[in-house]
């Protein structure tokens, strides 16, 4: 199964709360209420060092995403 490289979710427990997930290495959920990120991969320190550089390029990603599917909502 082929997945989108983002995916919006919600919680009701979390009732403040829009997810976006990145599906694609390095793996992600971000709670776009504080801009927390939860990294579904390990990490060793020489990842690390790569993901701080790639990590605001995704997050930035993350919310383009969640403003467009909104907007696409918006607009029907």
């Amino acid at each position: 199964m082929e997945l989108p490289k983002f995916i919006l979710g919600d919680n009701t427990d979390f009732p403040d709360s829009i997810f976006v997930i990145h599906t694609e290495f390095p793996r992600f959920i971000i709670d776009l209420k504080d801009d927390e990120v939860e990294w579904l991969e390990d990490f060793d320190k020489e990842d690390e060092k790569e993901l701080s550089s790639e990590a605001e390029g995704l997050i930035t990603q993350a919310n383009e995403f969640y403003d467009r599917e909104v907007n696409r909502y918006e607009e029907d």
